[in-house]
């Protein structure tokens, strides 16, 4: 089996392939100051509860845009797993042209979501990642990796407005009955979610006309995904295995 990792800056989304099936996964809180020690014990404790057999782990690979964080897993997969990860990074063979000024600047969940995304629509595609940040990434009919945008995430967002007033209070972040809220909750659900899907849509119409793409795959991932493509006029497939399914797909490219 395939132990397939990505580290993120709030979560990281681990998995277990078995050719193209994803036959577990999990998503846990992303803490810089976590030992190696630590993270065992974590896994550890998942493993036992789905019934894994980490013995049957014969290859693993790792996406981290966590600098202090990136060799604590390698050495964790080493130690633990047995097996010696590839790590995405310049030099990995990704089967896709990174059409940017610095190829070497664009982070490596980017380059393992535009694959997935490629390999999933066949053509012409843009991605929404709805993490930290919201990233917005763009893949030509060729499946060239062209560049895209970075916003602030929901979360972010919120919580900066949470931080800097000092009367309006934190909410949930959920769809709120209507977008003219009668409540300061719902006045501010309103502002976050449906500002946000502004945000996201006027990205993406902005990216297809001035790309000029006719036939254009719009796929989301991330945690908040869902809750914003529920309101969206572009995104039509939510996809939240896209990253480890890259990662799955990036391990046989290099294999």
């Amino acid at each position: 089996m395939l132990f397939a990792v990505d580290v993120g800056n709030t979560n990281v989304l681990f998995g277990l392939y078995e050719g193209t099936e994803l036959k577990a996964h999990w998503r846990i809180r992303t803490h810089k100051s976590r030992t190696v020690d630590e993270h065992k014990v974590l896994i550890e404790q998942l493993f036992v509860l789905e019934g894994v057999d980490r013995g049957a782990i014969k290859h693993g690979i790792l996406a981290c845009v966590v600098p202090p964080l990136q060799d604590v897993w390698v050495e964790l997969m080493a130690d633990y797993l047995g097996v010696n990860p590839i790590v995405v990074g310049p030099g990995i063979k990704t089967g896709m042209a990174i059409k940017l000024d610095n190829p070497r600047e664009v982070g490596a969940d980017r380059v393992v979501n535009a694959v997935a995304a490629y390999e999933k629509a066949k053509g012409e595609c843009i991605v929404v990642d709805f993490g930290t940040a919201t990233t917005l990434d763009v893949i030509s009919d060729k499946g060239e990796y062209l560049g895209g945008a970075i916003a602030p995430g929901l979360r972010i967002s919120a919580d900066a407005l949470y931080k800097n007033t000092a009367k309006l209070p934190r909410v949930p972040i959920m769809r709120p009955r209507r977008v003219v809220g009668r409540s300061t909750m719902e006045s501010l659900q309103s502002g976050l979610v449906y500002g946000y899907v502004g945000l996201v849509d006027g990205l993406v119409q902005r990216t297809i006309k001035e790309m000029g793409f006719i036939d254009c795959s719009v796929i989301a991932t991330g945690g908040l995904a869902r809750l914003i493509a529920g309101s969206s006029d572009y995104i039509r497939d939510v996809d939240d295995f896209l990253t480890l399914r890259g990662l799955q797909i990036l391990f046989v490219r290099n294999s």
